[in-house]
């Protein structure tokens, strides 16, 4: 942000709600001052009429109204990313070998992983979503088991992180934004702080 943007900011608390270090990481890449906030683990379940670019809306909105009440100088972040394939959400993994299926069954496919935000004041709300397909190449049993050894993706939605071993070696291309697939749309919620009314 250039200097008259970052002066808007100037004596609010900005306010990271996640516990995810790389939205942390993310966020830190546009250069504003944040505090982070690691909210306990919500309920993750949604109505089952949401359609796929819905459900991290809803999702991350119900993070932000978990929160509670904001003052007038609160910019509150919240965001939730999910992997669709199939007509279905790729959850995180809660074993080895629940990452190891996800992995086989993403490997040598097409998968989508959608990213909602929402960025709310005392003075308003707004919600968006930011949506990459990934296309992974043909992963063999050792490069999968190699990879859940030794990175333990179990807190990532897709049971893998496009930043680490995994994305170097196994990732083909994206259509859409890569730090979408890491966990935070920086450039759509850029100009969303841009613009939002504080």
């Amino acid at each position: 942000m250039n200097c008259a943007q970052m002066n808007k900011f100037k004596g609010y608390n900005i306010i990271l709600a996640s516990q995810s270090p790389r939205r942390k990481t993310l966020l830190e890449g546009l250069g504003i001052k944040f505090n982070v906030i690691r909210i306990p683990d919500s309920d993750e379940t949604y109505p089952a009429y949401l359609d796929k670019f819905q459900i991290p809306i809803y999702l991350s909105d119900r993070k932000s109204q978990s929160f509670g009440q904001l003052n007038n100088k609160d910019i509150l972040i919240t965001a939730d990313t999910i992997v669709w394939m199939d007509n279905h959400v790729i959850n995180k993994p809660a074993d080895y070998k629940e990452a190891h299926d996800i992995l086989h069954r993403i490997s040598g496919n097409k998968h989508e992983v959608i990213t909602g935000v929402t960025v709310r004041t005392i003075y308003e709300k707004h919600s968006f979503y930011s949506h990459t397909e990934v296309f992974f190449t043909q992963l063999n049993d050792e490069e999968i088991d190699y990879y859940i050894s030794n990175f333990k993706p179990y807190d990532k939605a897709g049971a893998y992180g496009i930043q680490e071993w995994i994305g170097y070696i196994g990732i083909e291309k994206i259509n859409g934004s890569y730090f979408n697939v890491m966990g935070l749309p920086v450039q759509q919620l850029y100009g969303v702080l841009k613009n939002i009314k504080i």
